[in-house]
């Protein structure tokens, strides 16, 4: 058996298929989980302060227990705060600063659920859509944030942000505030990516691009876990599907890249040696 691993989707065990998505993922071979926490207003509604991000991590780490009893290999949380609810803040009546203020409180408790052990990332991010000046610099003031903390505690940045392939910006702000850019991962990346290290969305093209650009890329599905939404991004069978996909066109190394090498070299998680 060889690492599979998802380094991106949600578990939602208010809401969603919660653990079970995780034995489906399993079944179909798929070995090791990142399992990030849904935003905040879908999992405990309004939160007015970190207490509220605490009740969500919570609930994430829960449900990545139970996620790592299916699976041949390990399941880590990355705790964070989704970017869009500065969005959802100032429609409450925040301004921008105090939207920061609060998400930055949210991350801070994310971090000190990896330097007391549970989680292995944070997240952060600016919002994907366009939004007026001042809210879209007090993003990035709560995206600078987080990398300062992923300095602080040595664990990896998540990053949520609007489509591209040019992020080299990003990385530069993540170095000067002393995390390296190495260390920073862009979720739902369609392809390489300058600056930090993409997840590719499980998709054929982008993830072709990726093998053959013989660049460190992560891989993963973004499964929602909403059953409204059932599937979406990706449901939980399709990293191991890809994985296969990938072998029969002849990419072993670039899966090796994915699974094991970047992993190692992201996270400091051994995909190998934690496989039953």
């Amino acid at each position: 058996m060889h690492p599979v691993l998802d380094d991106h989707l949600h578990l939602d065990p208010v809401n969603g298929r919660g653990a079970e998505a995780a034995a489906e993922f399993a079944r179909s071979g798929g070995t090791h989980l990142l399992v990030l926490n849904k935003p905040s207003w879908s999992l405990v509604g309004d939160v007015s302060d970190a207490s509220g991000f605490r009740e969500a991590f919570d609930l994430t780490v829960e449900v990545t227990a139970e996620a790592d009893d299916e699976l041949p290999g390990r399941a880590w949380p990355v705790l964070g705060v989704h970017p869009a609810l500065i969005s959802k803040l100032t429609e409450r009546g925040y301004d921008p600063d105090g939207a920061a203020d609060l998400m930055k409180a949210g991350l801070d408790a994310a971090a000190e659920y990896v330097a007391d052990g549970p989680a292995l990332a944070v997240k952060s991010g600016r919002p994907h859509y366009d939004v007026d000046d001042d809210v879209w610099a007090a993003s990035n003031e709560v995206m600078r944030h987080a990398f300062a903390l992923g300095a602080e505690v040595g664990c990896p940045v998540q990053l949520h942000t609007e489509g591209g392939e040019d992020f080299s910006e990003v990385a530069t702000w993540a170095e000067a505030e002393g995390l390296p850019a190495g260390q920073v991962v862009k979720h739902y990346s369609e392809g390489p990516v300058e600056g930090p290290v993409p997840s590719v969305i499980a998709r054929k093209e982008p993830l072709r691009a990726a093998a053959e650009s013989g660049e460190p890329f992560l891989m993963e599905t973004d499964f929602i876990d909403d059953p409204d939404r059932p599937g979406a991004v990706l449901g939980p069978k399709t990293v191991p599907r890809r994985v296969e996909w990938l072998r029969e066109e002849g990419y072993d190394e670039a899966v090796r890249r994915a699974h094991v090498e970047t992993p190692a070299a992201v996270y400091g998680i051994d995909t190998e040696a934690t496989l039953d």
